[in-house]
């Protein structure tokens, strides 16, 4: 999988392409990560890649040119174009699922008051990662980056992925390790009796009841 990275501040990205996880699979090739400063692409002597807004208002906007021909010059014929911003659909798990199996993502970081409307038209999926506004879309695309890449295949042993949050629609089972006893609190004497059969009706049941308390609408409470 090739990932592009359209950012006017890729330092910002130091520090998470060389730690853990992503680090790893970029040095066995199970992915390409780009950072693209689309700043290079400016025609105007300063680079400025932003504007005042038509019809007045706070702020300026990222303007149409740079954005284009960066992505004119890199788009290859799988690939889709993601832009970050907070009007747009919620990034989930099965997003995360569905574009692992993509060849190529360009993801688009916005700053400022955002991007003149127009840019829309090249992109194919606009992503938000929630009802709040961050400083620009860096922290979105890491956050993308890894949901993405940790389910490419070896990236991640198989069988820690099939257990976790989401993968069903269900929050993961609580989890305990040594000691037995902390401070007052047992782990619950199912998972010390060595009974497997026991421990997973219990982890099924432990995962419905704890998306009901905290997250009832992944449930169809109707089924």
């Amino acid at each position: 999988m090739r990932i592009d990275i359209l950012t006017l501040f890729p330092g910002m990205f130091d520090g998470f392409l060389n730690e853990s996880i992503i680090k790893r699979a970029l040095e066995k090739g199970m992915v390409e990560i780009n950072l693209v400063n689309f700043r290079e692409y400016s025609k105007l002597n300063n680079k400025q890649v932003d504007d005042t807004i038509y019809g007045g208002g706070p702020g300026m906007l990222l303007r149409c040119e740079p954005i284009f021909d960066c992505i004119d010059d890199i788009k290859t014929s799988e690939a889709k174009v993601v832009m970050l911003t907070p009007d747009g659909e919620p990034f989930c798990q099965d997003k995360a699922r569905e574009w692992k199996e993509l060849k190529h993502i360009i993801l688009l970081c916005g700053h400022y008051e955002g991007f003149d409307e127009r840019i829309k038209s090249i992109v194919d999926y606009e992503i938000s990662m929630g009802d709040f506004v961050l400083t620009g879309g860096e922290v979105p695309a890491m956050a993308i980056v890894d949901a993405v890449t940790r389910l490419l295949p070896g990236v991640i042993n198989g069988d820690s992925l099939e257990s976790e949050t989401f993968e069903d629609g269900l929050l993961d089972y609580p989890c305990y390790t040594k000691p037995a006893e902390f401070r007052g609190m047992k782990v619950p004497e199912v998972l010390l009796s060595g009974d497997h059969a026991k421990i997973d009706a219990w982890r099924k049941n432990a995962r419905v009841e704890k998306t009901k308390a905290k997250r009832p609408d992944l449930l169809d409470l109707e089924k």
